[in-house]
């Protein structure tokens, strides 16, 4: 995938899991975009780690559930983290 479509697909992933997670007002949308790149990558690593499969990057509908199950992990441990300082 070139740049743009990692910045549009982790834009989106990132935005879903901030609406799952209660984010979406917090973190903004480059918040949204870094998120959605780390949760992909999150989510992919855990895919290839359960299912046996190589880690492979590509655009579809599997890639983009995964990339949002990863950003709401990321999300959930952010929360863990900021709950702790507070």
């Amino acid at each position: 995938m070139g740049l743009i479509a990692w910045i549009i697909f982790g834009a989106i992933a990132g935005w879903i899991a901030s609406m799952i997670m209660g984010r979406n007002q917090v973190q903004g949308w480059i918040g949204n975009i870094i998120v959605g790149i780390v949760g992909a990558f999150i989510g992919g690593i855990i895919y290839a780690l359960i299912s046996g499969h190589g880690f492979a990057f590509s655009w579809s509908i599997g890639s983009f559930i995964v990339a949002i199950v990863g950003a709401v992990i990321l999300l959930a441990i952010l929360n863990a983290i900021q709950g702790r300082r507070a």
